[in-house]
């Protein structure tokens, strides 16, 4: 579905320094008459809308044409609020308050059974809802003024670059939608982890990691036992429709091809063909080959996987809009931490290319 870009987008502007109950409050009204607001998380901003609002979320599927069977999150004001959209297992509500106490607010989403108020087009049709509490004030804010969940993927066209500023919304989705909320750049820069509290083989509390994010294995271990999948269950979880945002193979995705190679292996370019390199510290044998039209390291001479993971979409998009570059080759980087998460949306981004 295509959708007419045709409205007047307004962008406000979020002081923290002053009081922005204003702001939320009409960002709400917005919300409540079934208009979108862009509105800013510490990961990436969020296209939002009311979730108790059918025809609302389902205008958040015709601007971003994202595919109905791609279920969105619900963004809460506070932990409490859970109990409004979620049926939480007896057998699984310590495991729940522990990650909600240890993890929220912040960038972690669980993914639970739903209640019956909530929406099936928010969900996809599935049984579960994935639920999160951001550490950005803005969607905390407007939820609390609105008084319902807000269902918000990232405020982009779907399988795009996700948007860690309000400029990179209005390049995306100016002239679809009322309202987008400035905060400025987001803190963290690579989505929400999604985790899917279970029991395991033994009947024990653990959790499946649905999508990396900021909130890494390595944390998560100390706290509760972390399933790994096999290899065959990955591979019939990819041939399945999603059942949680951020799964498809091809996400994240520039416009320009982009491929990732090795930092150590030497790189062979095609006659004719400019390349622009995206480079975890720039000063690798890769980076050194002077085959580049341009080189965008994502922690200049640090090698600070949180600083890259910061950079990592802002850099994907300027790479995207560099008129000199035909196709992206982007590094890998180490997959420790928050590198896993990294890694997770280059694949995707450069799975988008294959044929």
């Amino acid at each position: 579905m295509l959708y007419n870009f045709a409205m007047e987008t307004r962008v406000l502007e979020i002081d923290p320094l002053e009081d922005c109950r204003k702001i939320w409050k009409e960002a709400a009204e917005v919300l409540a008459a079934g208009g979108l607001v862009a509105i800013p998380t510490e990961t990436v901003y969020g296209l939002g809308a009311d979730a108790f609002n059918a025809e609302a979320v389902a205008q958040v599927f015709a601007v971003k044409e994202r595919p109905s069977f791609d279920p969105l999150i619900c963004h809460l004001p506070n932990a409490k609020a859970l109990k409004d959209i979620c049926v939480i297992p007896a057998e699984l509500q310590p495991l729940v308050d522990t990650l909600a106490k240890e993890f929220w607010p912040g960038p972690m989403t669980l993914v639970l059974p739903k209640a019956d108020c909530v929406p099936d087009i928010v969900t996809s049709g599935l049984p579960t809802v994935a639920c999160r509490v951001t550490s950005h004030e803005a969607m905390r804010g407007v939820a609390r003024a609105l008084g319902h969940p807000i269902a918000a993927p990232s405020a982009n066209r779907f399988g795009h670059i996700s948007p860690t500023s309000a400029a990179a919304v209005v390049k995306e989705l100016g002239g679809a939608i009322p309202l987008v909320l400035d905060g400025g750049a987001c803190s963290e820069g690579v989505e929400s982890t999604i985790l899917a509290p279970c029991l395991d083989e033994k009947g024990k509390p653990a959790v499946r990691v649905l999508r990396e994010g900021p909130v890494t294995r390595e944390k998560l271990r100390g706290l509760c036992k972390v399933i790994k999948p096999s290899k065959r269950q990955l591979e019939e979880e990819a041939a399945k429709t999603p059942n949680a945002p951020g799964q498809l193979k091809s996400h994240y995705a520039p416009n320009k091809p982009l491929l990732l190679h090795d930092p150590k292996t030497p790189f062979e370019p095609q006659e004719g063909v400019s390349y622009g390199l995206i480079s975890y510290e720039g000063d690798s044998p890769l980076a050194q080959q002077d085959c580049w039209t341009e080189v965008m390291p994502l922690s200049p001479g640090s090698g600070r996987l949180a600083e890259a993971a910061v950079r990592l979409f802002a850099v994907m998009r300027a790479m995207d809009e560099n008129e000199d570059v035909d196709v992206i080759i982007a590094e890998e980087l180490p997959t420790v931490n928050i590198g896993a998460a990294m890694m997770d949306r280059l694949t995707r981004a450069a799975a988008a290319r294959e044929h």
